[in-house]
C-alpha cells in the first residue's frame, strides 16, 4: 500500500553511513516527503561533517549537524553516574544513555521545521527502536514515527548494498567486505555486536578494540591519578578543572592507556532475546570507581544502601528507554538529593586493566578515625555493643525457642 501523501516532512536521525543513507533515499521514494537530516556529535570519534556533503548530494535542503558532547555528558552521563548505574551488574549503559538526547533533539527540530514525522534506523530486533520511540512519544505524543526496518524488505546486507548501487548511493569498501561486527560509539563507550561476536563462546578479536590497549600490553608501572568531585559530579583530574566532556575525554585517555574498561557481556534485551555485546568504557569505568570512593566517606549507610537498592531499577529504566518517564525523574530527584555533600578528591591506581581506589578525602567526610581506631579511645564505649547485639538477637532467639 502506498504511503504517499501521508507524511509531508520527516526528521531523520542521520549518521551518513550506509544504512541511514539508504533510509534517506527510501523515505523519499516510499513516502514522497521532504527529508530533514539530523546528525549529532556525541563524541563518536569520527568526523561528522562528511554527513553534510552526503545529505546535500542526496538533495536534502535542511541539514542539522550539532556538537552535543557537553550536553550529553553534563545532562545525561553525569546524572546517571550519580546513581553508580550498572545494568545487570556490569554494563555502564553507554548506548542506552545516548538515545534520550538524540530523541529530544529530533523532536525539537521537528517542531522548529514543521515536520509531522521522525525516523530512526534501529532494527526491529533491538532495544534502540524502543528507546527512540518512547522518547519521541513522551516529548510529542502526536508525532508520527517511521521505522524502516519494520517496514521494508531490505533485510540483509546483500539487499542493502544492491539497493545502494541501484540508486547511486556510495558504498565504502569496508562495507562491501562486510565488517565482522557492528559498532555504536559515543564519548562514554564503544559497543560491538553481531557477526563474529554472535557465538558467545568465541573470544573477541584483539584487533577490534579501538579505545583500550590489551591489559597485557599496558604499561608495567601503575599510574596514580586524582579525580575531584563537587556535589556528585567530577570536575577536575589531577588538579585541572575541566568541562564535563573534556573530563570524560581525559579519563578515556587515561583508562584506555592502561587497558581499563573492557566488558564481554551476554545481556537481556528489553524485547525478550539475549544478545552478546562487547564494550569499551575506559573513562566511565574509572569514573564509577572514583564516584563510589567519594561516596564511601561522604554518604551515611542509610543513604548509600538506599541508593544501591534503587540502582538496578534505575538502570533498567534507562536500558529500556524510560528516561523521560515520571518514575525515572522521581528516582533522579532522590539520587540528586543524596549528592549534596559528595564533594572532595579521590586518588586512584590504574594498572593493567584495573582501577583501584587508594585514597579519598573530603571536607564533608563522616569517617571518624577516633571511632574506628584499634588504639585506646575516649569516644566509644565498647560495652554498649552488648545491648545492641542482644536486642538484634531477640527475634532469632525467640524463633529458636518456638515450637512448630
Amino acid at each position: 500500500m502506498s504511503k504517499k501523501g501521508k507524511i509531508k516532512k520527516v526528521v531523520l536521525a542521520y549518521s551518513g553511513g550506509l544504512d541511514t543513507s539508504i533510509i534517506l533515499r527510501w523515505l523519499k521514494e516510499e513516502y514522497n516527503c521532504e527529508v530533514v537530516t539530523f546528525t549529532a556529535d556525541l563524541g563518536q570519534g569520527e568526523e561528522i561533517e562528511p554527513a553534510r556533503k552526503k545529505a546535500e548530494m542526496m538533495g536534502v535542503k535542511d541539514i542539522f549537524i550539532e556538537d552535543l558532547r557537553e550536553e550529553f555528558v553534563r545532562d545525561y552521563v553525569f546524572p546517571m553516574f550519580r546513581a553508580n548505574t550498572l545494568y545487570e551488574g556490569v554494563y555502564l549503559l553507554g548506548t542506552s544513555i545516548a538515545r534520550p538526547l538524540i530523541a529530544k533533539r529530533q523532536i525539537e527540530i521537528a517542531k522548529a521545521v514543521g515536520a509531522d514525522a521522525v525516523c530512526h534506523g534501529a532494527t526491529g530486533k533491538g532495544n534502540d527502536q524502543v528507546r527512540f520511540e518512547l522518547g519521541y512519544y513522551a516529548l510529542k505524543p502526536d508525532i508520527k514515527v517511521i521505522a524502516p526496518w519494520r517496514e521494508w524488505d531490505l533485510n540483509s546486507r546483500t539487499k542493502l548494498i544492491e539497493y545502494a548501487e541501484a540508486h547511486q548511493i556510495p558504498v565504502t569498501m569496508d562495507k562491501r567486505g562486510e565488517a565482522p561486527y557492528s559498532m555504536d560509539a559515543n564519548l562514554l563507550h564503544i559497543s560491538y555486536e553481531g557477526k563474529a561476536l554472535e557465538d558467545p563462546w568465541v573470544q573477541a578479536d584483539e584487533e577490534m578494540f579501538r579505545r583500550t590497549v590489551a591489559p597485557e600490553k599496558a604499561p608495567n608501572e601503575a599510574e596514580y591519578i586524582e579525580v575531584e568531585f563537587e556535589r556528585g559530579d567530577a570536575v577536575a583530574v589531577n588538579g585541572e578543572k575541566l568541562t564535563p566532556a573534556a573530563l570524560l575525554t581525559k579519563l578515556n585517555e587515561l583508562g584506555g592507556k592502561h587497558g581499563i574498561g573492557r566488558l564481554d557481556l551476554v545481556e537481556n534485551r528489553y524485547v525478550g532475546m539475549k544478545s552478546r555485546g562487547v564494550y569499551e568504557t575506559p573513562g566511565g569505568t574509572v569514573l564509577l570507581a572514583a564516584h563510589r570512593g567519594m561516596e564511601s566517606i561522604t554518604l551515611d549507610s542509610g543513604s548509600s544502601h538506599l541508593k544501591d537498592d534503587l540502582m538496578p531499577r534505575y538502570a533498567e529504566l534507562i536500558y529500556n528507554g524510560y528516561w523521560w518517564s515520571p518514575e525515572r525523574k522521581m528516582i533522579q530527584a532522590l539520587i540528586d538529593a543524596s549528592q549534596e555533600n559528595v564533594s572532595g578528591t579521590v586518588r586512584l591506581k590504574l594498572f593493567k586493566g584495573s582501577v583501584s581506589v587508594v585514597g579519598r578525602k573530603s571536607a564533608n567526610s563522616i569517617y571518624s578515625a577516633a571511632h574506628v581506631t584499634f588504639e585506646e579511645d575516649a569516644v566509644y564505649d565498647q560495652h554498649d555493643a552488648e545491648g545492641f547485639i542482644k536486642l538484634h538477637a531477640l527475634r532469632l532467639r525467640l524463633l529458636k525457642n518456638a515450637k512448630y
